[in-house]
């Protein structure tokens, strides 16, 4: 491919890491106030990385929560306006003994970044500030309108997002949107994401007196606050692995013959699939595995605590013990719904002699699909055949973009997914990593979208 700016963006390939690298240093968990300090370094240097790029109205916006950072290039006359999507924020790094390396202190092993967050998502944001920073500098403009939305709140599940959108809906108004995050599936495997599952969530509390007994003078007498939310938490599924909340599967739309066949036309090997986790296969009857992470919600149990956990013995009954559930949805279910079914389940089977109290929900989300015949969608499709030589599966994530439900009912309008992580870097997890050929293959897939973005006037986009 002869492209000025892919020519360009070649040359800069060590610059482009070390950038990279310094944004992977930046301590931006957003889920826990002592890195409150490292939030704020990462918005000082985007702010100052976005102005050098050549964007302009660069500041932040805020709806109460962590802020986002904002920055906009609107010079290009009866071209679409896209809004360019990423988050800055990144999952707390603990258990922290588990990392061959420092979680903030990005280091290359065997082709592939180690951090905290660098493939959730700083590497796939520097993609797309890579791209357009190389476009004004090489030609001085923008093929198309852009502005750019870095939030900070994606990982806390976007909790004041949609009142940002609402507030700031004037600003943020745009023909579509195009994420950076989402994540690509298989690696070797060429997709594009038509969809994602809903999410919502909240901790509970269970209650059991006023303090912690000794476990000899009250053992086998009074109620244990561990073992209620044990029972609790077990009466969540049914042996057979669905979930037995009743009502939890009403208004689940039946999965078509139509997406059967796509299903089964991806290349799919379920055993190397689940043997990247160590785990055996489990889920809801009846469904397959793709079924299951595409198709079908599921519930579970995020954590559970209670009790003396440190190093030795404590002999003690707890009076207290806590858990954080979230849900993954599938379209035409509504998460609040949802949540008030779980939740009243959960106080229908409360143990004698407890009381469960709830803490605040995180963010919720719908689930999500993007037309089948959308141009930005199609536009994304012609970019990675040109990129990998073959057209991309249509594919689905099982995990949530909240972006995008939110985007469609607040904004009006569509989000593709155009991110170039890929599902097996341990986001989330220790060793999080992102692969160097991604770097490369990210910012040829958006050099070319650019190009064919480039191609559209300002109503192609429409509806």
């Amino acid at each position: 491919m002869n492209d000025r700016v892919l020519t360009f963006l070649e040359a800069e390939e060590t610059a482009i890491l070390d950038r990279l690298m310094e944004l992977v240093k930046l301590r931006s968990v957003s889920a826990d106030p002592s890195y409150e300090k490292g939030m704020a370094d990462t918005r000082e240097h985007l702010l100052s990385r976005l102005r050098a790029m050549g964007m302009s109205n660069v500041h932040t916006i805020s709806a109460g929560g962590h802020p986002a950072v904002y920055g906009e290039w609107l010079s290009a006359r009866f071209k679409p306006t896209i809004l360019v999507y990423g988050h800055y924020d990144v999952q707390p790094p603990d258990p922290l003994e588990l990392w061959l390396s420092p979680p903030f202190q990005p280091e290359i092993r065997d082709d592939r970044i180690y951090g905290r967050g660098v493939s959730d998502d700083k590497g796939p944001i520097s993609i797309a500030l890579e791209t357009i920073a190389a476009f004004l500098k090489v030609e001085g403009a923008l093929p198309f309108n852009v502005k750019l939305l870095l939030e900070g709140e994606e990982e806390i599940g976007s909790a004041t997002l949609e009142v940002l959108l609402s507030e700031q809906r004037d600003l943020l108004a745009a023909d579509a949107v195009l994420s950076a995050d989402g994540a690509r599936w298989i690696n070797g495997l060429n997709t594009v994401n038509i969809g994602a599952r809903g999410n919502a969530g909240f901790e509970f509390r269970v209650h059991t007196g006023n303090k912690d007994l000794h476990s000899g003078r009250y053992g086998g007498v009074v109620p244990n606050a561990l073992h209620a939310v044990a029972d609790l938490i077990s009466s969540l599924h049914n042996p057979d692995g669905s979930v037995a909340v009743p009502g939890f599967y009403d208004g689940v739309r039946e999965i078509s013959d139509d997406e059967k066949q796509a299903l089964a036309a991806i290349p799919f090997d379920q055993e190397s699939f689940l043997e990247l986790s160590g785990a055996a296969p489990h889920g809801e009857p009846g469904f397959s595995t793709l079924e299951r992470l595409w198709l079908r919600p599921c519930l579970d149990v995020n954590g559970m605590w209670g009790g003396y956990t440190d190093p030795g013995s404590k002999t003690v009954i707890p009076n207290e013990a806590f858990a954080k559930l979230t849900v993954r949805l599938v379209p035409d279910q509504d998460p609040e719904q949802v949540v008030r079914l779980v939740k009243g389940y959960l106080v229908s089977r409360r143990p004698s002699g407890s009381t469960i109290e709830f803490g605040e929900d995180r963010g919720q989300s719908a689930a999500y699909e993007v037309p089948g015949d959308f141009p930005l969608l199609l536009a994304a499709e012609s970019a990675l055949q040109e990129t990998f030589g073959s057209s991309p599966y249509r594919i689905r994530v099982g995990g949530t973009l909240p972006l995008a439900d939110m985007v469609k009912r607040v904004l009006g309008t569509h989000t593709v997914m155009f991110s170039f992580s890929i599902a097996d870097e341990d986001f989330h997890a220790p060793n999080e990593f992102f692969r160097l050929s991604s770097i490369d293959e990210g910012l040829r897939a958006w050099t070319v979208l650019f190009r064919r973005l480039g191609e559209m006037d300002e109503t192609d986009l429409a509806g």
